[in-house]
């Protein structure tokens, strides 16, 4: 499984042992480096997988996206042709790529349907990033065309919960958001400062629930179509704002600068799919999940050294 020591690799780590699946694999990137072919293969040789989980990616907020579009392209691309490639000629029993829901177009009819990916062009502030993950889905599509090789495309939502990415400069809009309520205590400043206006919408997945559906489709889902994984729900960001705040005890004032962006302006799944096809469906509610997130960083914070080995990747 790549990408295991990551964010969501270590909630998927977990579920697999529940589960006891042996004889489990994590290439690290200090041993093999997966955006060359090289490590590729040395990871093939090494660890003889019959069946690959890809979560590796070079992912950031919409901060990071904008300052390294070159880099989230690339690198992504090339981990994601160079497994699936090396895992065909190597007659691999199955491949589970994680895409992202970036890759749907900008202004995607909400709720977001599979079969909406390719009306139109990502928003710009992550489309490389979300093109390159898209990639999989064709090469998927186009190896078991003529190859007959059994690949399956997944799309998780934004996710978030325990041991997530709190670093201001890559992490996503949840943890981000914590950390700054629980800054602001700490230091006594009276206010936050937020991106965008507010109004954009999002829908959250814990990732021990997005974690659930992958293995469900690793286990059950054989099929060419891609299959979106969330919770169904969406919140704007204005409103996530003011629960965050609310659940960590900050009451300053929340404001807003709208000279940064809001990013796609909505988000929000349709999981029929998933449900039909492998039972899938999310069990932890936004309110339940932030709180066992709020919970863990708390407990992190007074473990310095725990919370650095925590987000390690």
């Amino acid at each position: 499984m790549t990408g295991g020591a990551g964010f969501l690799g270590r909630h998927v780590l977990r579920k697999l042992e529940a589960r006891g699946w042996g004889d489990v694999h994590v290439p690290r990137s200090k041993t093999f480096d997966l955006t060359t072919t090289e490590g590729i293969r040395a990871m093939y040789d090494r660890m003889a997988p019959d069946l690959v989980i890809h979560l590796a990616a070079v992912v950031g907020g919409i901060g990071a996206n904008r300052e390294h579009p070159g880099e989230f392209f690339y690198k992504n691309l090339v981990m994601g042709a160079h497994l699936l490639e090396e895992g065909r000629r190597r007659g691999l029993e199955k491949f589970v790529a994680v895409g992202t829901i970036c890759a749907y177009p900008c202004n995607t009819p909400v709720p977001f349907r599979e079969d909406d990916l390719w009306n139109g062009y990502p928003e710009e502030t992550n489309a490389p990033y979300g093109l390159a993950k898209k990639m999989m889905l064709v090469q998927s599509q186009a190896y078991r065309q003529e190859y007959g090789f059994n690949s399956i495309y997944l799309l998780p939502v934004n996710l978030y919960g325990p041991g997530d990415n709190f670093d201001p400069a890559t992490s996503h809009v949840i943890p981000a958001l914590i950390k700054k309520c629980m800054d602001a205590i700490e230091s006594g400043t009276d206010h936050i400062t937020c991106w965008g206006s507010g109004d954009a919408s999002r829908e959250f997945l814990y990732a021990e629930d997005a974690a659930e559906g992958i293995l469900l489709a690793a286990e059950h889902y054989n099929g060419s179509e891609p299959v979106n994984i969330g919770a169904g729900h969406e919140i704007t960001i204005r409103d996530l704002v003011e629960k965050i705040a609310a659940l960590t005890g900050f009451d300053g004032e929340l404001r807003w600068d709208p000279t940064q962006p809001d990013g796609q302006p909505r988000r929000c799944l349709d999981t029929t799919r998933a449900k039909a096809r492998f039972g899938f469906e999310a069990r932890t509610t936004l309110d339940q999940g932030l709180r066992r997130t709020i919970n863990w960083y708390r407990s992190q914070q007074s473990t310095p050294q725990q919370a650095s080995l925590a987000t390690a990747t």
